[in-house]
């Protein structure tokens, strides 16, 4: 403790102001995580089954979770090894973007199971903004450089000059006011 005691004045309303502006930015900056989910069946076609691991693998590099769900109608109800078996190949297939979150279970018709990414949802956000702007800074070059080819074909060539006209002549010349 400080001999004399040290008291510091400070303006309340400013407190209560910074204090309010740092929640903010903390709640702007936090990430939540979203569960996004899959349905798939027992009996899908080897392209769609493509097109829906296509949705997983990018759903796991956003770095959300993805819940998928195998959905059992009728017959298929008595074979829960199919729906075990398609889940156990997609998890295997998405290792390298993902684990296995929760085990395949089978709760009435459904048999479920969670896959989390191994990257998380701000690093992801991080990795996807820096692609974008270095797409970004490309597209722009190859315009740069389109726009110089042009300029250098009409360089050589010469334009007619272009007629001033006025706000109120007709650009028509046939048509008589």
């Amino acid at each position: 403790m400080a001999r004399p005691p040290v008291c510091k004045l400070m303006d309340y309303g400013k407190f209560k102001y910074e204090n309010a502006q740092k929640a903010r930015e903390a709640r702007r900056n936090q990430t939540n995580v979203i569960i996004k989910e899959m349905k798939l069946r027992p009996k899908i076609d080897a392209h769609d089954y493509e097109t829906k691991k296509g949705h997983v693998v990018r759903f796991l590099n956003a770095g959300d979770k993805v819940k998928i769900t195998i959905m059992f109608r009728g017959r298929e109800q008595h074979r829960p090894e199919l729906g075990y078996r398609l889940l156990q190949k997609l998890a295997e297939e998405v290792t390298e973007l993902g684990f296995v979150e929760s085990s395949p279970k089978q709760d009435g018709r459904n048999m479920t199971m969670v896959l989390g990414p191994h990257k998380k949802k701000a690093d992801a956000k991080v990795e996807h903004k820096a692609a974008k702007e270095a797409k970004a800074a490309e597209r722009a070059a190859d315009e740069a450089e389109e726009r110089a080819e042009r300029t250098a074909a009409n360089a050589g060539r010469e334009t007619a000059p272009k007629k001033e006209r006025g706000r109120s002549e007709n650009l028509d010349p046939e048509i008589e006011a």
